[in-house]
């Protein structure tokens, strides 16, 4: 059965619950979901909020095409994305990686792969607004997000 990925990238919150059970409606197949929700942090009381912004289109492309390597790598039986933009303040939902199959290892590794190339390839840019009201700052990629992804890049394509 071929899987078809929801994508979705949009302002409004999330439920990570829904998005499962949307995965496992009327399904005997599925044996494991493994989700990740990624929430916005205070940074220690200095964060007001973390503003997202994205290229309309070319995010849901390049979220559909990682999506798309995923599940040609992995077994998958379900996947979905869901990544917001706008200002979201700290303890708010950012993005949801949710991948279904029926055994957990597939599940796992195809949610961690998600994630990692969710970080250093979908063209989103975080801003940070400061509780102290103090310019805000764009967010500069991290390294350690690089290596993370590098790993997939020796046991794979995601090319």
């Amino acid at each position: 059965m071929s899987v078809t990925p929801l994508i979705r990238v949009q302002s409004e919150d999330f439920d990570a619950q829904a998005e499962a059970a949307r995965l496992t409606a009327g399904r005997k197949d599925v044996g494991a979901i493994v989700s990740f929700t990624g929430l916005c942090r205070d940074e220690s009381g200095t964060l007001s909020a973390l503003e997202l912004e994205h290229y309309p289109g070319m995010a849901e492309a390049e979220l559909t095409r990682i999506a798309k390597e995923a599940i040609d790598r992995w077994p998958l039986t379900g996947l979905t994305v869901v990544h917001r933009f706008g200002k979201i303040p700290p303890g708010e939902n950012i993005v949801l990686v949710t991948a279904a199959s029926s055994h957990r290892r597939a599940a796992f590794e195809a949610a961690d792969f998600l994630m990692d190339f969710l970080k250093t390839r979908a063209p989103f840019w975080k801003k940070e607004h400061l509780v102290s009201g103090d310019n805000s700052s764009w967010v500069e990629a991290k390294s350690v997000d690089d290596k993370d992804a590098e790993r997939w890049l020796k046991s794979g394509t995601a090319e």
